[in-house]
């Protein structure tokens, strides 16, 4: 059940990093992050790991972004 409930975080985490990789828009990273971190925790309490896969990929994705832009952009 958990991992599921990750994924289910990890998929809008997913739709709030996408659009955030249009210039001026990296400020979105930051809202998404928060989630992501949830996701993580919650597919590190279940007995499955691909939620918790999934959300380490988004979030490697906003990462990545937000160091390209300096952090801000």
């Amino acid at each position: 059940m958990l991992n599921l409930l990750s994924i289910l975080v990890g998929i809008v985490s997913l739709v709030i990093v996408i659009p955030a990789q249009i210039p001026l828009l990296g400020w979105a990273n930051w809202v998404a992050l928060p989630l992501i971190a949830i996701g993580i925790a919650m597919g590190q309490l279940s007995s499955s790991r691909g939620g918790r896969n999934f959300c380490l990929i988004v979030g490697l994705i906003a990462v990545v972004r937000l160091s390209l832009g300096g952090g801000i952009l």
